[in-house]
């Protein structure tokens, strides 16, 4: 075992903000252990309360949750979902793009989060939903007689024989789930997909939720037999990356319509979470109906923590340092001291993402041996060229960097398939990162189409090429693909756009269909081309787009400061972390040689790997060559450790990094930052 200095030295900061960023909790793992039961316990047991009286009465109650920014809120959210999840099924509502199609957002969304397995359980929300009603348990004599499917239509029409939205599909769509060849079928005609007619026939229903009135009415069918089984908590969070009204204010408008029918229609069993930062909701409450926001039952302010709560949160996040110790360390906060709090919050209050960035700068220092307050002071290897502070700019862009690895790895491991976000979502995101790269004159909607507008957006670039139009269309359904293609000749003949670019990976059809033979007609032998996008790209777009949400939140945190969204545009381009993505790549918009058929350079994995080990030491600026090697391999698992070792070998002999003590065993070495001369 190492001594506690040894340890500090050669350890990943426990205080990195990449270990803070919020999110959606079911992207989550964080472990149990981590969290202070103390802090913000009053709001917790009076969120405990209200739900239980929702099992209880089953009447819906909305509750209003504010408080500064890295006061605690998304955090807040996951640990009730760690907590009351045997209570209550919990669903994570993320930013909706358009407000016209907020409540087809929030069905997706709702039933995306359902479709998670509770930790501990072994089926999905859904599915724990589904099996507590006792229509689903009530299976008589009449199975003899019908098939079952009928029998179980049948029971919930007779448990339910009133009030239910398109009765019939929806419990044919219910009895769907418990088939595990159908589920994932059924849970996308939930959602909202657009499936084809096979799709529909195996489901047993006519036609998708394709409007704002039937996601509404879907989810009231949730909430009109919800009295029979738990609370489902409908959690709205990150608020300030909402679609805009005309006027340009956030649309909270567009929630609280949501909230009010939830009230108005009776709908059973929700008990609605609407999170936000105080100063938007302060900003933006005065375009909010009066009527709308009667319908809140209960406000919560989340409020600064005091010392000894913010000790607990050093202690949370040293004592792993602690435990590998060959001996007791001098004190549960070493090599940080409760003076340093108290010197900082003279108040007695702090907030706690504050608390968490002094903790980084603090032992940052006691890394390095800098002397500061009751830090430590150890004795380090001379590091003439290595970085011994480092100037913020360059700090935080290596501290971006890796934050976009962490992400990326993140969204890997959630985002499976195309389809997993809606239309509006996808060119929420391709429209995000067009306009950090640059380019000019983007528009959302080239379809003049109201129901297929919002598969489109169109650019700029320049004289030459004129205005070029984007389609982005993944429902499988094929009738919608051939009114999408119609529009888009529409668009061409108007001369709306002088240029077409059609994203696909879904089927295009056969040439019988009237959808391929106009397909065939714009992007065959044809100036205008078909991109058939790539997971990976998807990936690098939701994790920009998170970090968007974040920032426009003001909780994008990097090293000891919180990073708004102009600095987060302005990284994102110094970083080129968008130049990977290949989807861009085919929409020229790097290269602005509209139609180029290029063979395009897939970077070496191999470089990735340098880039990641090269941030790490710069942001930690010493660290351990065992630390380092592990934490690389946790974030790239398919690159063994002589790869690894080669990577920090090529970074040496760059340059870039060394070795402070090369004659020791390599299990010791400490590894640091070279500056460039």
């Amino acid at each position: 075992m190492a001594s506690i200095e040894q340890l500090v030295q050669r350890a990943v900061n426990p205080f990195d903000s990449t270990t803070f960023r919020p999110g959606n909790f079911w992207h989550e793992d964080r472990p149990t252990h981590a969290t202070i039961e103390s802090i913000h316990q009053e709001i917790v047991a009076e969120i405990e309360r209200i739900l239980e009286t929702v099992a209880g009465d089953r009447r819906s109650r909305t509750i209003l949750l504010s408080g500064d920014s890295g006061s605690g809120k998304s955090f807040l959210l996951s640990r009730l979902k760690q907590r009351l999840n045997p209570q209550a099924f919990f669903t994570y509502i993320g930013p909706w793009p358009e407000s016209d199609y907020i409540w087809r957002h929030t069905l997706r969304h709702t039933i995306d989060s359902l479709t998670y397995v509770p930790e501990g359980a072994q089926e999905s929300q859904l599915l724990l939903w589904l099996k507590s009603l006792s229509a689903f348990r009530d299976r008589g004599f009449l199975k003899r007689l019908i098939g079952e499917r009928h029998l179980f239509v049948h029971n919930f029409k007779s448990t339910y024989p009133t009030g239910i939205y398109n009765a019939n599909e929806f419990f044919s769509v219910l009895y769907h789930l418990t088939d595990p060849q159908l589920y994932s079928l059924a849970c996308d005609w939930l959602k909202g997909d657009d499936l084809d007619d096979e799709s529909l026939k195996a489901l047993h229903v006519s036609s998708s939720i394709d409007t704002e009135h039937k996601a509404q009415s879907i989810l009231g069918n949730f909430g009109r037999i919800a009295t029979a089984t738990q609370p489902i908590v409908l959690c709205f969070d990150n608020l300030d990356n909402v679609d805009r009204s005309d006027r340009g204010y956030i649309d909270l408008q567009a929630l609280f319509n949501v909230n009010s029918i939830v009230h108005n229609q009776k709908l059973k069993n929700f008990l609605v979470i609407v999170s936000i930062v105080t100063n938007t909701w302060n900003e933006n409450a005065r375009h909010v109906q009066p009527a709308d926001l009667a319908r809140i039952d209960t406000e919560l302010h989340l409020r600064p923590i005091d010392i000894d709560r913010a000790q607990q949160l050093w202690e949370t996040r040293l004592a792993p340092l602690h435990r590998q110790a060959d001996s007791p360390p001098p004190s549960s906060l070493y090599p940080l001291s409760r003076e340093a709090l108290e010197q900082k919050f003279p108040g007695d209050r702090a907030l706690p993402r504050s608390v968490l960035m002094l903790g980084r700068s603090l032992f940052q220092q006691a890394k390095i041996g800098v002397a500061n307050g009751g830090s430590p002071h150890f004795e380090t290897p001379v590091m003439s060229e290595v970085e011994d502070g480092g100037d913020r700019p360059t700090d935080e862009l290596a501290a971006f960097k890796l934050t976009w690895e962490t992400e990326l790895v993140q969204v890997q491991s959630k985002v499976r398939h195309i389809r997993q976000f809606s239309a509006p979502e996808l060119m929420q995101m391709l429209r995000q990162v067009l306009e950090v790269l640059g380019v000019t004159g983007v528009r959302p909607k080239l379809l003049e189409s109201p129901t297929y507008g919002r598969y489109s957006l169109s650019f700029y670039w320049s004289f030459k090429f004129g205005r070029v139009g984007v389609i982005w269309i993944e429902e499988p359904n094929l009738v919608s693909f051939c009114r999408v293609m119609k529009a888009a000749q529409e668009a061409l003949e108007k001369n709306t756009c002088q240029f077409l670019y059609l994203i696909r990976a879904e089927n295009l059809g056969v040439p019988r269909n009237q959808g391929y033979r106009r397909y065939k007609e714009l992007f065959v032998d044809s100036i205008h081309r078909h991109i058939i996008p790539d997971l990976d790209s998807l990936h690098i777009l939701e994790t920009y787009h998170n970090f968007v949400n974040s920032a426009k939140s003001g909780d994008f945190v990097l090293g000891d400061r919180a990073i708004d969204f102009e600095e987060l545009k302005a990284l994102t381009v110094r970083a080129e972390v968008l130049q990977d993505c290949r989807l861009l790549q085919k929409l020229d918009v790097f290269s602005h040689d509209l139609g180029s058929l290029l063979e395009i350079e897939e970077r070496d994995p191999f470089d990735r790997v340098k880039e990641y080990i090269f941030a790490l030491v710069k942001t930690q600026q010493l660290i351990g060559r065992t630390v380092l090697v592990e934490s690389t391999n946790a974030q790239f698992p398919d690159f063994q450790k002589d790869d690894i070792d080669r990577a920090i070998s090529t970074l040496c002999q760059e340059n870039r990094i060394a070795i402070l003590n090369p004659d020791s065993n390599p299990e010791e070495h400490l590894i640091g930052y070279v500056i460039s001369s």
